[in-house]
């Protein structure tokens, strides 16, 4: 059996490191590739192209359950595209929630650092750490 890339080559390929690749066929979001006559993975084209998608979607956030769901939906093209702009809106919600988290941190430790004191004793980074109950993000 000639046909395919081994894992190191599809790797390069895919820019997915081996070791995760070969996490993705533990966990089903690869089929597991047919061997060589040495025991080697060899990878078709097909599986070079699923891994791309999966390195797009892990670099865009989706977690691994919805790239399961899309990675099946892309198999059956007949589907409609509704499912996966549902996925795609939830994860954008996901993202929207991180942001407005990221904000409030960003406002409170900016305001932790509006301090002019020169010693530790009256620093309002000190004091903010050690009193939680004045931190602006707990409000929300």
């Amino acid at each position: 059996m000639s046909q395919g890339v081994t894992i190191g080559q599809a790797s390069k390929a895919s820019g997915i490191k081996a070791p995760t690749i070969r996490y993705y066929e533990q966990i089903q979001l690869l089929p597991s590739p047919p061997r060589s006559e040495g025991n080697r993975r060899l990878y078709d084209a097909d599986d070079l192209r699923r891994l791309r998608f999966i390195r797009h979607a892990r670099e865009l956030g989706f977690e691994i359950e919805p790239i399961r769901e899309l990675l099946a939906l892309a198999g059956d093209p007949s589907r409609p595209c509704l499912s996966a702009d549902s996925i795609a809106r939830s994860h954008l919600a996901d993202i929207d929630h991180k942001i407005a988290r990221l904000t409030a941190l960003r406002t409170e430790v900016a305001r932790m650092t509006e301090c002019a004191q020169d010693s530790a004793a009256n620093c309002r980074v000190i004091e903010v750490l050690g009193d939680h109950s004045g931190c602006l993000h707990d409000r929300h």
